[in-house]
């Protein structure tokens, strides 16, 4: 075998590169070689050149669809305890504010965080990951906001560490601290905004656990100013930032994270095109958590069309998270986003692969193109609306993190 021999070679595939902004950029009995944990080559299987036939490892995939690797860009995976109560309390009818006014809600999952060890909080983390990654999910987000004080944040950000050493993928971290006022802090969101700034970010910070900061800037949350005091102590750190905007209602949140040139605003039902133009110009990405609008039984629609018209790249996620949107699937997260937001599926698998990368600030995965990241799924099915079509069921074939088939 040749020295310089790729790691991989995937043949007989139908291959989804997403190579170009729009379509799926198929070729049909395609082929693509990795060396070293990149894709290099790509192109139909008549044409592979001889010096890459003899690869270490070679798959047949005999016509089965492949795909860029999925990204969930936004998941609470680290936490403590369940909110199956609240649940059954929201289908009797009592609203997600009204249960949070009372004590349940994010408060709810503080608490069961708070009193979890970091070995348990693990092995929790660890079985939801891996059920995403039996979905088709190479790179995760997770964020921490369930702690809301020093030693449970730092916590629940190396746990978030851990579990990307574990299962060897690609774990970004995020900065909650900002999610709820913690009981300790009732009727002093300002002093607490102030203890997030001055003393949880730079810890935090100091210890290389976090990837960008988000806040949950609501009525039930933070106000603009008091999550603009969060941003600027991030960018003061160097840090990009991101958003909980617009859930519930029109907070300026869109246009406030973009202001900051943010990564992403998130949720954004309730965003106005004021906040959509902000977005688009200063390059933000509108992330899509249909799991949240369902669990929720929301009737406000992001502004789908206004993301369409300015150019707005639209992510999907799970937002897998104990209290609003218990969801391990990407691909179910997907099917939702087309059933409620009307995406196309195409749209839907950009918004899993490529446009999820770009919220995480990662440029070298989400396409099948020569220079990306070799992170690649093969599906049993033929067509790539079945990845949206199919609301559950076993598809995955294969996962390939770095060229490495994923146990």
């Amino acid at each position: 075998m040749p020295h310089n021999a790729p790691d991989l070679l995937l043949t007989h595939a139908r291959l989804v590169t997403l190579s170009d902004d729009t379509g799926y950029g198929l070729i049909d009995d395609g082929a693509l070689a990795c060396r070293e944990g990149h894709i290099v080559w790509i192109g139909p299987n008549a044409q592979v050149p001889t010096t890459l036939r003899d690869a270490h490892e070679v798959h047949d995939c005999a016509g089965m669809l492949v795909t860029p690797a999925l990204i969930d860009c936004h998941t609470h995976l680290v936490f403590g305890g369940d909110r199956a109560g609240e649940f059954e309390q929201r289908l009797l009818g009592v609203s997600y504010e009204d249960i949070a006014r009372q004590g349940g809600g994010i408060v709810s999952s503080v608490c069961a965080t708070r009193a979890a060890s970091e070995d348990a909080l693990l092995d929790l983390a660890l079985a939801r990951a891996r059920a995403l990654l039996a979905d088709g999910v190479a790179t995760l987000e997770i964020k921490s906001g369930y702690g809301l004080e020093r030693d449970s944040e730092l916590r629940m950000l190396r746990v978030a560490r851990r579990v990307g050493e574990m299962l060897g993928i690609t774990v970004k971290t995020t900065f909650l601290a900002a999610h709820a006022v913690p009981p300790e802090y009732a009727g002093r969101a300002d002093d607490y905004i102030a203890h997030v700034c001055e003393t949880l970010l730079p810890a935090a910070h100091a210890e290389g656990l976090v990837d960008a900061v988000d806040a949950f800037c609501e009525r039930i949350g933070f106000t603009p100013q008091q999550t603009a005091r969060v941003f600027a102590a991030a960018r003061a750190l160097g840090l990009p930032v991101k958003l909980h905007a617009d859930q519930l209602s029109d907070s300026d949140g869109a246009a406030l994270v973009a202001s900051f040139d943010g990564l992403s605003a998130d949720h954004v039902e309730y965003s106005s095109e004021t906040g959509v133009r902000m977005m688009a110009a200063h390059g933000s990405t509108a992330v899509l958590l249909p799991g949240a609008f369902l669990c929720l039984r929301e009737t406000r629609m992001p502004p789908i069309e206004q993301f369409r018209a300015h150019g707005v790249p639209m992510a999907v996620a799970t937002d897998a998270n104990p209290g609003t949107s218990p969801l391990l699937s990407v691909r179910l997260a997907m099917a939702l986003a087309c059933i409620q937001f009307r995406l196309s599926p195409e749209e839907s698998l950009r918004g899993a692969t490529c446009h999820a990368a770009r919220a995480l600030d990662l440029s070298d995965r989400g396409r099948l193109v020569v220079g990306q990241r070799a992170d690649i799924a093969v599906w049993r099915a033929r067509q790539p609306a079945e990845l949206c079509y199919w609301l559950g069921g076993d598809l995955l074939d294969g996962l390939y993190i770095g060229a490495r088939r994923a146990p």
